[in-house]
């Protein structure tokens, strides 16, 4: 274990890599100041290389709704090392995960793994053009679907965080195949689609955006983008990278009641490792190689160690009835800020949640799309992320990002959280 401490490390990073990390959130541009390095996490615990203890509302971007550590996914993995790291031919564990997913998801009938959300969605966006024979794709702003040419458009995530909502390197006319709309605004949504809806291969979409905030569907947005798509043959794509096995078994679709052509998964299929899934209408995944002439392929897609995490993850939240107790978590958490924010008579501070998910943005106008999440008082939030931090408590190092529960957290952390936020505030002013 390299015993330097995180300034050191920073230092060296800073020459290793561009602009020191290896994901751009990391860096801690958004907020200033230098990120600290991890040594270990249990739990709901993260310690940085210098001993301090934090408790973690990261969670790995949401990809361990068990906490860090858990035992049970421990073991999956270690029983995995043990009969090999990589085979480059399938195993029955990637069998067993693309069952567990088809069975738990109404809408998927076949299903494709790949190694991250990003290459899932990429293959989404190729496999619908190559379905319907469009070029176009229409996304919303403040949606975030991973760092593929052809979605770097208006992101969020990273892409929003460091101001670069359209990245350098992404060819003029690839970007004007995709068509931009504001989140939430579906009169905009009609009046495009019944124009433009016979040269649109898909409408992609996160359910509900985690990437610029949380910014959650107003009532029958959804169900009106799926009539859309349904009147003008579009495929649907869900991109439920963050939401899949989050918002229940079933994800957002469940939760919503709305039924995508397709939809891609990360994050927690892959229980901390490197994971994700592309899975949908039958006819549709048919047209993939080697059945079809849609092209995608990868080295490590159903990698034995991820595919053991993941499915051991989502059993184990399954048989836990982990969803119930992140309700309650979530509630809890929501109840005392709420009760917080009216105590302190703040005006400026709308809180955010859903399920459990979470957010704060610092104005006193409602957030409904990336507009009203882009006029908030970022630096305001930057404070407010400070004063936690020195505090033990380590909200994602950005103002569009959101925060994630895990069934690690207990009642005395969620007060202990909620103290924090009280402070901060009041620090941040």
């Amino acid at each position: 274990m390299d015993p330097r401490s995180s300034t050191s490390l920073w230092q060296e990073a800073r020459t290793l890599f561009p602009g020191g990390v290896n994901s751009p959130v990391r860096s801690f541009r958004a907020v200033g100041g230098e990120p600290f390095f991890a040594r270990r996490a249990e739990g709901a615990t993260l310690w940085d290389v210098d001993g301090r203890p934090y408790i973690d509302y990261v969670c790995s971007w949401g990809a361990l709704p068990l906490g860090h550590a858990h035992p049970v996914v421990e073991a999956a993995v270690r029983e995995a090392l043990a009969e090999g790291t990589s085979f480059g031919v399938p195993s029955p564990r990637e069998v067993r995960l693309a069952a567990k997913i088809r069975a738990s998801v109404p809408s998927i009938e076949k299903l494709r793994m790949t190694s991250s959300g990003t290459e899932a969605c990429m293959t989404a966006i190729r496999l619908a053009r190559g379905f319907t024979g469009r070029d176009k794709i229409l996304k919303f702003a403040g949606c975030y679907h991973g760092h593929s040419d052809s979605l770097l458009v208006k992101a969020g995530s990273g892409a929003l965080t460091h101001g670069e909502p359209d990245s350098a390197g992404v060819p003029r006319p690839l970007a004007e195949l995709t068509i931009v709309l504001p989140w939430n605004d579906a009169a905009a949504a009609q009046e495009l689609l019944d124009r433009e809806g016979g040269r649109i291969a898909a409408v992609i979409l996160e359910p509900v955006p985690a990437n610029a905030g949380l910014l959650p569907p107003r009532p029958g947005f959804l169900e009106r983008i799926r009539e859309l798509c349904d009147r003008h043959g579009i495929i649907l794509i869900f991109d439920e990278v963050i939401t899949g096995f989050r918002l229940g078994m079933g994800g957002a679709q469940e939760r919503f009641g709305i039924r995508p052509d397709l939809t891609t998964f990360g994050k927690i299929v892959g229980g901390g490792l490197p994971a994700a899934a592309l899975g949908g209408r039958a006819e549709i995944l048919d047209r993939l190689a080697p059945a079809g002439e849609v092209y995608q392929a990868g080295t490590l897609s159903g990698n034995p160690l991820a595919m053991a995490a993941g499915l051991a993850q989502i059993e184990e939240m399954e048989r836990s009835r982990a969803y119930e107790r992140l309700e309650q978590l979530g509630a809890m958490l929501e109840s005392e800020v709420r009760e917080l924010l009216r105590r302190r008579a703040e005006k400026s501070v709308q809180f955010h949640r859903m399920a459990s998910l979470f957010c704060f943005f610092f104005t006193d106008q409602a957030v409904f799309s990336l507009e009203d999440a882009i006029a908030s008082d970022r630096k305001r939030f930057a404070r407010f992320f400070h004063s936690l931090l020195r505090q033990g408590v380590f909200f994602p190092p950005s103002p569009f990002e959101t925060c994630f529960l895990s069934t690690a957290h207990s009642e005395r952390e969620i007060e202990k959280t909620v103290a924090a936020i009280g402070r901060a505030l009041e620090e941040s002013q």
